[in-house]
């Protein structure tokens, strides 16, 4: 298989100049965001809850937010792309240049990655201001990181495909990714959960990106590090073949 080496290049440097020149909105209101998450927690239950799991209660849930936030923007970059091309009707840009579905897919991918990494570094170093946050093992922050952003934009290319109009890619975000982000542990640990709750918290996948990324913090971790790396290993893989599929096929593109 030949591969548009140049032509994806070109297309992922479209992707990372897209959201960095609306950096405010892009980069720095996430962080906004989950700054003021943590402060409304630590000022509400803060003085009641001092630690979990003998982790400080501000570090954990640091760790869980910044996570979190570097998924959702990952998700939301790959998604509004594909959306605004199908709305605008610049998604025959896409298609009329020599770009397959492996150059569409791995540029898409990569650039959701950007962002996502990109808001976990801004956040990490704001956050660093309030909380005295340290790193345990830089390789599964980077793992974790690397294996969580491309996962969930790889699923914002499947919203962006499915999706034909901005209300459709707005109920995949508040009926699927909400939802699996918020119970995922990022605020509490699954291990106080009850057993029957626990284990269908472990099928979710954002509960092994956000359990790993703070034990790359904290040391602290409720699942397995094996067991969550394999998962995602085996998802990104899956998800990707899939996308591939329906891009070569022009599922919902070329139509």
């Amino acid at each position: 298989m030949t591969i548009n080496y140049f032509g994806c290049v070109t297309l992922l440097k479209k992707e990372i100049l897209r959201f960095l020149k609306v950096y405010h909105q892009t980069l720095f209101s996430p962080v906004v965001n989950i700054v003021l998450f943590l402060a409304v927690f630590n000022l509400s239950v803060g003085n009641h809850i001092e630690s979990i799991q003998g982790v400080d209660f501000a570090v954990f849930m640091s760790a869980g937010l910044i996570m979190m936030s570097a998924l959702q923007n990952s998700f939301a970059n790959s998604s509004s792309s594909f959306v605004m091309g199908k709305v605008m009707g610049h998604i025959v840009d896409y298609l009329i240049p020599p770009l397959g579905a492996l150059e569409l897919l791995i540029a898409f991918a990569i650039g959701a990655i950007a962002r996502g990494v990109c808001v976990a570094i801004v956040s990490y170093l704001v956050i660093l201001i309030f909380v005295p946050l340290k790193i345990f093992s830089f390789s599964y922050m980077l793992i974790y990181l690397l294996l969580g952003c491309s996962f969930l934009g790889m699923m914002g290319i499947l919203c962006g495909i499915c999706s034909e109009t901005f209300d459709h890619m707005s109920a995949m975000t508040s009926y699927v990714i909400t939802p699996l982000t918020f119970l995922s542990g990022t605020f509490y640990s699954t291990n106080s959960l009850p057993p029957i709750w626990r284990e269908i918290s472990h099928y979710n996948p954002i509960f092994y990106m956000i359990d790993g990324f703070r034990y790359s913090i904290t040391g602290y971790n409720d699942g397995g590090i094996g067991i969550g790396i394999s998962y995602l290993i085996i998802l990104n893989l899956i998800l990707g073949f899939a996308l591939f599929t329906m891009l070569k096929h022009g599922y919902k593109i070329k139509n």
